[in-house]
């Protein structure tokens, strides 16, 4: 997919100084971040995450997804190695866009899980399109990934792009009651590696 490098800056947070780098679609005008932290274009594999956006967990502390809870041990694990990156993606809503997932989001409210919410509504259970990263990744000099997912479909879909991924990262965080059922549809229905009971991983 065509995308355009547009500038960066530093980034301080609580986990440490990163470099922001902003990157634009050109068929849409859509804008996504890299955050990356040291030296990631010597050639070895760099710990990476690709994070589609989702304001409710990373912005209002939404307990109903483990999104939040990824992005911040995705920084804090970035940070700890002292080298790697985090893509965030503008793909609300697993593509659908903020007022539908709160539509998705009163279906669940009447029983629906996430998979049944978007289906119901139109939709593909996910829909988000990975083609962004490759060109990212290639913009920074990244050849080899060490990719913090628990989705077997994003890393086959890098894979797909030419993404050379030499290792998956565990990142099972946030587990709490009141996204249970849905961390548990994820396992069932999308096959997402991730324990399915209440035991593992509990936020405090």
């Amino acid at each position: 997919m065509p995308i355009d490098y547009v500038a960066s800056c530093k980034l301080p947070t609580p986990f440490g100084i990163f470099d922001m780098h902003g990157f634009q679609e050109r068929e849409n005008g859509k804008e996504h971040v890299v955050l990356s932290l040291g030296d990631v274009g010597s050639g070895e594999p760099v710990l990476a995450r690709t994070h589609s956006e989702c304001l409710t967990g990373d912005t209002l502390f939404s307990m109903r997804c483990d999104c939040g809870f990824q992005l911040e041990e995705a920084l804090r694990s970035v940070a700890e190695a002292g080298r790697g990156v985090i893509l965030y993606l503008r793909q609300e809503g697993r593509g659908i866009g903020l007022l539908n997932k709160i539509r998705a989001y009163d279906l669940q409210d009447q029983g629906a899980d996430t998979v049944e919410a978007n289906e119901r509504l139109g939709f593909a259970a996910d829909l988000r399109d990975y083609s962004i990263c490759a060109p990212m990744l290639r913009h920074l000099g990244i050849q080899r990934i060490r990719l913090m997912t628990n989705n077997p479909r994003k890393v086959n879909a890098l894979k797909n792009l030419g993404v050379d991924v030499v290792e998956r990262v565990s990142i099972q965080v946030g587990r709490n009651p009141h996204n249970e059922h849905y961390l548990n549809t994820k396992a069932g229905k999308l096959g997402h590696w991730l324990a399915t009971h209440q035991d593992d991983d509990i936020a405090e």
